[in-house]
Order: C-alpha cells, then structure tokens, then sequence
C-alpha cells in the first residue's frame, strides 16, 4: 500500500512464540499469565502484572540446545495417592494435587530454618525468617508416611534446612527415614559440624546417609562472596572426614556469573580425585531469598554450566555428554554419568545410546573403580574392586537406585 509517496512492508516480530505458562510476580506473588519466546537463540518468559509493571528474564541460553531436549519429554509417572484437591489452580494448591503432572521422585524435607551461617546468597533466606521453624519428630514421621504412602517405595529423600545437622534429632530422622523403606537417604549440608564434630561423624558414618555437601570452589574470593567466610579448611576437613567414615559424597556448587564459573572444571577434577565424592552437581545461583545483584537477562542458565564443563574439563566431558533428567521437564536439568578408572575418565554416552532414558539428581556423576588416597585431615587407604558392574551398581545407588538395580542385575 503506498502512503505519502513511501511503500509499507510488514515486517516479522524479533522473537518466535513458543507457549504460555503460569508465573508470580516477583514483587506481590500474584499469578500471572506468562509466554516462553526465543529471541537471538535464547529462550525468555515474559509477564506482566497490573499493578508491578512487565518482567522479562532468560530462561535458557541457548535455545537450539533447549528445543533438542524436547524429544526427551515422557509422560510423567502419577503417584499411588495424591495430598490436596484442585481448587485454586496451580500453584496454589500445593502439595500434590491431581493436576500435578509428576509423582515425586526426591521428597526434600526442611528439618528447620536455623543455620550455622549467614551466606550473601540463600533461596530460602535461612536464619532471617521471622517465623522461623524446627520440625519435631512426630511431624517428620508424618511426611515420610505421607511420602511412602503416595509412592510406595519411595527411591530418596533429603534432608535440608536452614542447616538440617544442627538440628539436634537429624541422626533420627535418618534411622527413622531408612527405617521406612526410603532407599536412599540424603543429607544436605554445609559441611561444618562433620568437619568439626567427629563424634558426629562417626554416628553419621554408621547410619550411611548420602552427604549432599556444599562445595562452591577453591578460590578465597569465592567463599567471601557466597558464603560470607573462608570454609575451604572446613570443607576439605569434612570430606575426609567421610572418606574415613564410609561415607559417599556430591559436591554441590552453586554458581553465580562472575563468581565463580571460572571454577568448574577443578571442581570436576577434585571430584574425581577425591575417595568419598561420587557426584557433582551445579546449581546456577537461584535469585531468591539473599543473592548478590544480577541482571534477570543475563543470569547464567544449565546450557552455560554444561558448555562451562565442556570448556574447562575437554579431555572428559564434550556438550553432548549431558542429556536431560527425564524425571522432570527436560530442560530442567541434565545428567552425564561417567566411568572412572584411575585417571581415565569415560562418559557412559560415549558406551550407550542416550535415547533410552535413565534418572539422576545430579549432573556429573563420576563412578570410580578404585578409589585415591585423600588429602588433609584424614587418609583412608586405596581400595581396589575386582568387579566393576558390582562397583557401578553400589556407586550408583547414591543417586539413582534405579541405574543401579540395573547394574546389579548386570552383576549377577
């Protein structure tokens, strides 16, 4: 159509529709209406409250990688009983309600909101809260039979807080949990009174739990930053101190842009080297609760943490090596398991299909053959293990049970 002498043309948007969701407003919470758009290959959600204005954040960065995992997607699997009725719509009927489209593959339980630090970055805000809380027993005996009840066999729990170790029943709570059938039961810590407490330790050490330990980095500057003091004398105390007891371990780094990101490889080579770890899992840094300031379009998302490893670690690991946790939405989070033997490090993707689907709480999980001597306060001697598929199905049962009955059956 000419106008004035000049010719219009229409012209396409700067971004592609994916689809519409459900969000909060980060200010007053108030559900909102939201889409999922790509734009310069990375993946945005986009809101607008009617009193706080429009928000826009990256939800993933690379967006070519966040359409390739899709074809990972599956049915979610529904739960034996369900907690709570449809009446508000999600999320405000929190529990599990029968629109929930997941049965609950790790149930966390928040033991209390006390904490022995006061980190700059905290989600929950731990030790700041003033209604803050300490379960007591007969109310955590109650979540883990809701838990049984509504999975049956339920594969793991963690307990977290706050700190859950300064909580003066966690070591019941762990029998009690185990006692329950719960196959697998996690510990989620900073790491402190298992480096100072050996009494502590050692009980620890008889009951078994999985030790899901905080372990942002080496660099002094990275403690000051996110956890507000040095810890790495502590941290390195308390990881010998599960070698020396039997306990198996993942570091758990939570990363932040301009932190500490520079850090990953070494933690996935101290992983290996150390006798206690058998995971590793990133967490880019959650903006809720404490943080430091960010900017909501240039967070750090999964898709940088996976090419991070690769970048940092590329005698070991490459991008595809990661593929998504199929208990969840596939861009979610992702997993590569890894065969361990002395210093050769072997992605099982490079041994397997990935097309057929297995579980994991974790993104890097090292299994080892044999495992090193460690360094600091305690030593725990070599062992060696003849038979690796017995090795590979007691390895994985730290983090996924299911891999490791298939590991051994393989065994027997």
């Amino acid at each position: 159509m000419a106008v004035a002498g000049k010719t219009q043309r229409k012209v396409d948007r700067d971004e592609v529709f994916l689809e519409y969701t459900k969000s909060i407003c980060p200010v007053c919470k108030r559900v909102l209406d939201a889409e999922v758009n790509v734009r310069d290959n990375r993946v945005f959600l986009r809101k607008r409250c009617p009193e706080h204005g429009r928000f826009e954040a990256l939800v993933y960065s690379d967006a070519e990688l966040y359409m390739a995992q899709q074809r990972y997607n599956k049915p979610g699997t529904l739960p034996l009983e369900f907690q709570t009725e449809v009446k508000d719509g999600c999320p405000l009927d929190c529990g599990l309600c029968p629109e929930h489209k997941q049965h609950a593959c790790l149930a966390i339980v928040e033991v209390n909101s006390g904490c022995n630090l006061d980190c700059p970055i905290c989600f929950a805000d731990s030790g700041h809260q003033p209604d803050g809380f300490s379960l007591t027993y007969e109310q955590v005996e109650l979540m883990l039979d809701r838990f049984v009840a509504a999975e049956g066999e339920p594969e793991v729990v963690q307990f977290s807080g706050g700190e859950p170790t300064i909580h003066p029943q966690i070591l019941d709570f762990v029998a009690l949990a185990q006692a329950k059938g719960i196959r697998s039961v996690m510990l989620n810590t900073n790491g402190i009174r298992i480096a100072r407490d050996r009494r502590f330790a050692r009980a620890l050490g008889r009951l078994r739990p999985h030790v899901y330990l905080q372990f942002d980095g080496f660099a002094l500057e990275t403690h000051l930053t996110l956890r507000g003091k040095d810890l790495r004398r502590d941290k390195q105390c308390a990881l010998d101190a599960c070698a020396e007891h039997g306990l198996t371990v993942t570091l758990v780094a939570a990363v932040e842009k301009g932190v500490n990101e520079h850090e990953v490889g070494a933690i996935v080579r101290f992983a290996v080297a150390h006798p206690a770890v058998r995971s590793v899992a990133f967490q880019p840094v959650t903006h809720s609760g404490r943080h430091v300031e960010f900017e909501p379009l240039e967070r750090l998302t999964n898709a940088d943490v996976m090419k991070l490893v690769a970048a940092q670690v590329p005698e070991w690991f490459q991008l595809a090596d990661f593929v998504p946790v199929p208990c969840c939405f596939p861009s979610c989070r992702s997993m590569s398991y890894a065969f361990v033997d002395g210093d050769s490090v072997v992605p099982f993707t490079r041994l397997r299909s990935t097309t057929t689907s297995t579980t994991s709480p974790t993104a890097l999980s090292p299994i080892r053959t044999s495992a090193r001597r460690s360094s600091g306060c305690s030593r725990r001697p070599r062992r060696q293990v003849p038979n690796a598929r017995c090795w590979l199905a007691r390895a994985a049962a730290s983090t996924c049970p299911r891999t490791s009955t298939i590991w051994r059956k393989r065994c027997s």
